[in-house]
Formats: C-alpha cells, sequence, structure tokens
C-alpha cells in the first residue's frame, strides 16, 4: 500500500496540471480583448501564478513552461516539440484557451527528479 502512494506522489497528474493551467489562464484573460502592449503582462502572471500552484503540489519535478497568446486574426500558428525522457515519470500536457479576442496556448513538460 504505501508503495502505491510513493507511486501515486510521483506520477503527473495531467488533468490536475491542466485545470490549474485553465483557471490562471481564464483569471488574468478572461474577457480581455487582444493588446499587444499588455501581453507580457499577461505572460508573467499566467506563469508565476502557475508554477506557484505547481510548486505547491509538492511534486519531485522540475517544471518548464511556454506560453503563446496571440490575436484572433485568422493568421495560422504551427509548433512542435520533441521529448527524450523517461516516460514512467516525466510528463507533458498542452492546454488551448481562447476567447473572442486571442488564443493563448500553454506547454507545460515535467521532468521527474531523481531522488
Amino acid at each position: 500500500m504505501a508503495q502505491e502512494d510513493d507511486e501515486e506522489d510521483l506520477t503527473f497528474n495531467v488533468d490536475e496540471v491542466q485545470q490549474i493551467v485553465r483557471d490562471n489562464v481564464e483569471l488574468c484573460l478572461g474577457g480581455n480583448a487582444y493588446s499587444h502592449s499588455r501581453t507580457p503582462q499577461w505572460i508573467t502572471i499566467i506563469t508565476e501564478k502557475t508554477l506557484a500552484r505547481l510548486n505547491k503540489l509538492n511534486k519531485p519535478y522540475k517544471y518548464i513552461m511556454r506560453i503563446t497568446i496571440t490575436q484572433k486574426n485568422g493568421s495560422g500558428l504551427h509548433t512542435a516539440a520533441a521529448y527524450y525522457w523517461d516516460i514512467a515519470t516525466d510528463g507533458t500536457c498542452t492546454v488551448r484557451w481562447e476567447n473572442k479576442y486571442m488564443y493563448c496556448i500553454v506547454n507545460i513538460w515535467a521532468l521527474a527528479l531523481q531522488i
């Protein structure tokens, strides 16, 4: 039983992380219209709040986070990423959020610390 609890603590919970990201993005961007000048501030707020909440989960991970905020204007956006890691412990999640004016895409990578 104790071993199962330890394994649960080491598991990257995609649903939990996605909910944290969605909450912070919605709180920060909500019904705002896209603003080129406010985008750096929004990215800082979302990053700080998200990383603080991830840290409070007390999981043995190093987190990497990328945020893209772009105006909704019909232009295309393509991204790609590749990983070489331990699929048993490391994880990733992507959250795509949008309102009438903009898209926000947040990628989080969690790399397990070897303790």
